[in-house]
């Protein structure tokens, strides 16, 4: 038999380098679509809490007192879970690095009028909810 009929049964190195890259590009975009996925998440839940806020304040905060605490915390509003008002970093409602903002307006002591929440969100615009 000559040399030139004898074929191995291995991979060639050009198979390998295909294949290679190929595993490389699959989890190149696994990696992307795992960290979109977990953005999404995050803005899921700065948009919960926002959400859990602002209809505390509406429904239970002001028809009690008729007016808008000048901040907010686990204290003022008790019908939600205390775990949201830290934002997905740890950060709770009024610290400044916080995505979570309540902006208080025409106050008069404690007792405001209106208010803005507002979040930050990583795949859309700001996230907004006001008195």
């Amino acid at each position: 038999m000559s040399a030139m009929n004898k074929r191995s049964s291995g991979f060639t190195a050009i198979e390998l380098v295909i294949a290679i890259l190929f595993l490389v590009a699959a989890g190149t975009l696994f990696l992307i679509q795992k960290q979109n996925i977990q953005a999404i998440n995050r803005d899921a839940q700065r948009k919960t809490a926002i959400n859990a806020m602002y209809y505390n304040l509406k429904e239970v905060y002001f028809p009690a007192n008729q007016s808008y605490p000048r901040t907010i915390d686990a204290s003022k509003l008790k019908a939600i879970d205390p775990e949201l008002f830290k934002d997905p970093g740890g950060k709770a409602v009024g610290d400044q690095a916080s995505d979570y903002r309540y902006e208080p307006t025409g106050c008069n002591g404690d007792a405001c009028s209106g208010y803005t929440l507002r979040t930050s969100l990583e795949r859309e615009a700001d996230y907004i909810k006001e008195s």
